[in-house]
């Protein structure tokens, strides 16, 4: 197969990517005219639902226009020889099989961020400001912004140095010796990550003494779920939305609130929202979707790994020579169809996990606390009530809002 053929072939998966998106982008558009059912009403007054469809529809045109301009980049990058330009400069500043694929991605990586910034500042500054949610100052994204450089330059490229390392060492068993470090790794980030990079971005406190923290413990006490520690996060720092969640394994595990969350809603509804949580932890979803993540992970380094053996694939993309990090991007390339695959198979899983979760909550707390909370984040967040089920399927982690309501009140 010539580099020729294989460079059509990445032409016809990144095009066949990108209009399915926009197919599915549009169908969700249309969809936001749909009629409501009878258990969405009164989630919105008329005013609001007003002021959430205009949010989902400017949401909709800076995406269009974003997507479109990621694959202009993307299409000058293969037909334009702008990855052979990158890799000609990173080998020049140095040739050393490590550093040279650092750089060449350092370059990918940032070279992008700052293409793709202004449609973020655009989002975060005028869209979400515009709807009441974004309370990010200007220095606060910049140096959020410095400090995402930073941790990926220290974690991403100490992470890709020895996986580097490994395939040079050994070329045969190289998918089996990344998959460990990637799988140890992921364990780690899985327990510590709350302790580690959360505190770099926002301030977590303990939740004080009072009826929120007797309710939140009286009930995991009757789940028979140990709770050390509930945190309340300053999220209000960056956004008006609200959010809750768990992290951690084992002993590791942390509860924590969203500020923004605790001033929404009521304390029965914050339990409620807390018993879906625990409800994973019982269902043991957590250990499952590690080791589904982790399976893919390696089977991914595994055709990584034969797909490295054949240069023309890294060539097809104009470099000059075949590298690691040639290779990396190509396969990412031929490797995507796969990936949607293998996305569609855990939404599935995904969404069913969520159905189980609000079960829990139903069966061992109280489903009306559960529905009146759903609601509450749904309308603070300008949720959408009406996603097209084709959207749905392919992009949803969880049940549209109308689906969970109906399985928790009947």
């Amino acid at each position: 197969m010539s580099a020729d053929i294989v460079l059509i072939i990445y032409l016809l998966i990144i095009l066949a990517g990108f209009f399915l998106d926009q197919i599915l982008d549009f169908l969700n558009f249309r969809y936001l005219k749909k009629e409501l059912h009878p258990l969405l009403h009164g989630i919105y007054d008329e005013e609001k639902y007003k002021k959430q469809q205009n949010y989902k529809q400017d949401n909709y045109r800076i995406g269009l226009l974003s997507s479109i301009f990621s694959l202009t980049i993307m299409l000058v990058m293969l037909l334009a020889g702008g990855f052979r330009w990158v890799d000609n400069i990173a080998f020049n500043i140095s040739n050393h099989y490590i550093f040279y694929s650092l750089i060449f991605f350092g370059i990918i990586g940032i070279g992008m961020d700052i293409i793709s910034t202004p449609f973020d500042i655009y989002d975060t500054f005028v869209i979400e400001k515009r709807y009441g949610f974004n309370r990010t100052t200007i220095r606060t994204y910049i140096f959020d912004k410095i400090k995402s450089w930073i941790i990926g330059a220290i974690i991403g490229g100490g992470l890709l140095s020895l996986i580097i390392y490994i395939y040079t060492l050994t070329p045969e068993y190289f998918w089996l010796l990344a998959w460990a470090v990637i799988t140890i790794f992921s364990v780690f980030m899985n327990m510590f990550y709350s302790t580690l990079i959360v505190p770099l971005f926002n301030k977590q406190k303990p939740l004080e003494e009072g009826n929120l923290k007797n309710a939140i413990m009286n009930f995991a006490s009757n789940a028979k779920f140990k709770i050390d520690n509930i945190y309340v996060i300053d999220g209000s720092k960056r956004s008006s939305k609200a959010n809750a969640y768990f992290s951690g394994l084992g002993p590791k595990k942390r509860v924590v609130l969203y500020d923004t969350l605790i001033e929404e809603m009521e304390t029965e509804e914050i339990v409620a929202v807390l018993a879906h949580e625990i409800g994973h932890y019982k269902k043991k979803h957590i250990i499952s979707n590690l080791i589904m993540s982790v399976s893919l992970t390696g089977l991914s380094l595994f055709l990584l790994g034969l797909f490295l053996q054949y240069d023309v694939f890294a060539l097809a993309l104009g470099v000059e020579q075949a590298s690691f990090h040639a290779g990396l991007i190509a396969f990412g390339i031929i490797f995507s169809p796969l990936s949607t695959i293998t996305g569609l198979l855990a939404n599935i899983i995904s969404r069913k996990h969520e159905f189980e979760a609000d079960n829990f909550a139903k069966n061992n707390y109280n489903a009306n606390a559960l529905i009146s909370s759903l609601k509450k984040l749904t309308s603070h967040n300008l949720g959408n009530l009406t996603p097209h089920p084709a959207y749905v399927f392919v992009h949803y982690s969880h049940p549209p809002l109308l689906e969970r309501l109906k399985n928790l009140s009947y």
